[in-house]
């Protein structure tokens, strides 16, 4: 029949029905595809002569293996003179049979109408339970996407060379990379280029206190592709490159890296680390693992290298929260 079949596009399917009343109190529409399952939808009065709109998908191995979670609302208008449209709420229902969904529509279906089902998500529901997948792409999926594609692209211009335009000069080798991928990361970076410097002058900058190892670590991390084995290998390298270069964000996580595995034997360099770069949080949790968790015992042999080595005013600061811990209550 004309009157069953059902049009779709995108995530809308809209059924036409030409006549539907007490003397044809029943429909139901052909198959029509929207996300993986094909659908059916059904018009029926039922019992008070109320009138319900039923979704469901069809009966196939598809939708048993992979049940269809619908959110949907649905839209119903007659050609009955200034008669408004019914609009449904929201409906988010699992739908796997003809009994899992059934909307009451309270509209006098004397005559054409138009039934419009607009599906805002569909997942696939787990069988063994948990939280169901969307099979249409999310906004942040789209973004996920569109960031890991950005990656690969950043990553071969980095390590093919492409269309590189500045040299970086470490203490045993050389790298190339892009002006405007440092420029962009780095305010020092920068201000090479736009100044008349010798940076600029000749497309080159002498990094000779890292290795050139340590310099493609930074240089990863600038283009998104630093592996988490290369961070932590060269992570005081990096330090100290972002303290000169101004990379606050490489700064930040170098902090919080170096922050989470203090130990005995690694204390004090971390606290002149902190103290050098001027990371209060580090220095704090330093101070904090010496004085409050009492490890300073544990480093007696070593405290004498720090004392006659590190800044006076670090050795005084530590002295005030020593004594702040010691204070008699």
């Amino acid at each position: 029949m004309a009157d069953s079949k059902v049009e779709t596009i995108a995530r809308l399917a809209q059924w036409k029905i030409d006549s539907f009343g007490p003397t044809n109190p029943y429909k139901r529409s052909d198959p029509f595809k929207i996300g993986i399952w094909n659908w059916y939808l059904q018009l029926s009065v039922e019992k008070n002569r109320v009138v319900y709109i039923r979704l469901f998908p069809e009966p196939s191995r598809v939708s048993k293996e992979q049940p269809p979670l619908a959110r949907f609302v649905i839209r119903v208008s007659t050609s009955a003179f200034n008669r408004r449209p019914y609009v449904s709420p929201i409906h988010e229902r699992l739908l796997r049979s003809c009994d899992d969904f059934a909307c009451p529509i309270d509209i006098n279906f004397q005559g054409r109408f138009v039934i419009d089902v607009e599906f805002l998500d569909l997942k696939i529901c787990p069988i063994n339970g948990g939280e169901g997948s969307s099979i249409w792409p999310s906004d942040g999926l789209m973004q996920s996407q569109a960031s890991q594609s950005t990656l690969r692209c950043l990553s071969r211009m980095l390590d093919d060379s492409i269309h590189a335009d500045v040299t970086i000069n470490s203490s045993d080798g050389s790298l190339q990379a892009h002006k405007a991928i440092l420029s962009a990361s780095s305010p020092v970076f920068l201000s090479m280029f736009q100044h008349d410097l010798k940076e600029k002058e000749s497309s080159t900058i002498d990094i000779e206190d890292m290795t050139s190892e340590s310099c493609m670590a930074l240089l990863s991390y600038l283009y998104g592709t630093i592996s988490q084995e290369d961070f932590w290998r060269h992570r005081l390298a990096l330090l100290s490159a972002a303290n000169k270069y101004d990379i606050v964000d490489l700064k930040d996580t170098c902090e919080e890296s170096l922050l989470e595995d203090i130990n005995s034997g690694n204390v004090l360099e971390r606290l002149q680390e902190a103290w050098l770069y001027q990371l209060d949080k580090l220095k704090k949790g330093c101070l904090m693992y010496l004085l409050d968790f009492g490890k300073i015992y544990d480093v007696g042999e070593e405290m004498n290298d720090f004392f006659r080595l590190a800044d006076r005013d670090l050795v005084v600061e530590m002295f005030q929260e020593l004594l702040a811990v010691w204070k008699p209550t």
